[in-house]
């Protein structure tokens, strides 16, 4: 199998030596260059072709999201950026999701530790190397997004969303469509710490629902959606009528941490025929078993058809054991979640 090439593109030569040595351990990936700003890169890249860029945002001469734009628009490569955790960096990390970023991870030092990084990029750089540059679903709407009054009322209905690569993207064309008395929601988006509360927040920007990090003590009312912080599991759990959210740590599931597999099975065991779960594009198999669970807890579910998604891993596995009812593509979820809800009463 040809080994995957990899051009790092970082103004630091300690990161670029950092990463060539990191990802020169794993047999299936080879760094064939490593560039000091954006300008070597663009030579290196019809030079040497290679089949994935590793991207800083902060480096001289040209900031790492006009180039990203660039590479998009004229020669389009899977990019995994590597960004420093801070709110600057964060609010970066959204854009560069929606600049066609493949997957965003932190610096060492930040969210990993330098040990800690080398899997997680290699996982990372590997999902790139399968993953499918698609054309970004167009916005619902033009018009301004009005919030719906907030409904009080207990819900008896969860929808549950689970993604790993390519899933900001994924998660955002179905939360734009989707109305603001739709039931309580969690989502689960593989994502490190601090990245996952600026996720919540663009999420709120562009939905009818009301939108927030998870914290832990949440009640799940019509028109809530929660996203699950990064580093932190989230569990659904039933206290009488209500449904209540709360964070555990614990082991990582499928390399990840939260996971969808954990939220989902929590989902089925408390609410069962009362959900619908969803899962996305993402690399692996996190969330087919907890999908499996949901449906045969009466649950029912969906996955995003292979044409639609990024990279056709945690949906592919979740068609492959049965979990899913029906096989969509992205523009048709938002639809069948209503029409799902519907039929429940």
């Amino acid at each position: 199998m040809a080994r995957i090439r990899l051009l790092v593109v970082d103004d630091s030569a300690t990161v670029r030596r950092l990463l060539t040595a990191t990802l020169g351990r794993e047999t299936d990936i080879e760094v064939v260059g490593g560039a000091a700003d954006p300008y070597l890169a663009r030579e290196m890249l019809v030079k040497l072709n290679p089949d994935v860029l590793t991207l800083d945002l902060e480096m001289p001469r040209m900031d790492g999201l006009s180039f990203l734009a660039k590479v998009m628009q004229h020669r389009p490569k899977p990019v995994v950026v590597v960004s420093s955790l801070t709110p600057r960096g964060s609010d970066e990390a959204m854009r560069a999701y929606e600049l066609g970023a493949v997957e965003v991870l932190c610096k060492p030092g930040s969210a990993y530790s330098v040990e800690e990084l080398g899997p997680v990029l290699a996982r990372a750089v590997r999902a790139a190397a399968k993953a499918r540059l698609l054309p970004r679903l167009p916005p619902a709407s033009g018009q301004p997004i009005e919030k719906s009054p907030l409904l009080t009322r207990t819900t008896s209905k969860i929808l549950a969303i689970g993604a790993s690569t390519g899933g900001t993207e994924a998660i955002r064309a179905i939360m734009e469509r989707l109305p603001g008395d739709t039931p309580g929601t969690v989502i689960v988006q593989h994502m490190p710490p601090m990245f996952t509360s600026k996720f919540a927040l663009r999420l709120d920007s562009i939905s009818r629902m009301r939108v927030a990090e998870a914290t832990g003590g949440e009640e799940l009312l019509p028109g809530l959606a929660f996203v699950a912080p990064g580093g932190k599991h989230l569990i659904v759990a039933r206290s009488g009528a209500k449904y209540v959210l709360e964070l555990r740590d614990g082991p990582q599931v499928h390399f990840q941490k939260p996971a969808v597999d954990v939220t989902f099975r929590t989902v089925a065991a408390c609410a069962g025929a009362n959900a619908v779960g969803v899962l996305l594009t993402g690399m692996g198999r996190d969330g087919a078993a907890g999908l499996k669970a949901m449906r045969d807890a009466g649950a029912r579910t969906m996955a995003q058809d292979e044409a639609s998604s990024v990279v056709w891993g945690m949906p592919g596995a979740a068609v492959e054991i049965g979990a899913a009812e029906r096989v969509l593509p992205l523009d048709g979820c938002a639809g069948a979640i209503g029409e799902f809800f519907a039929r429940m009463g």
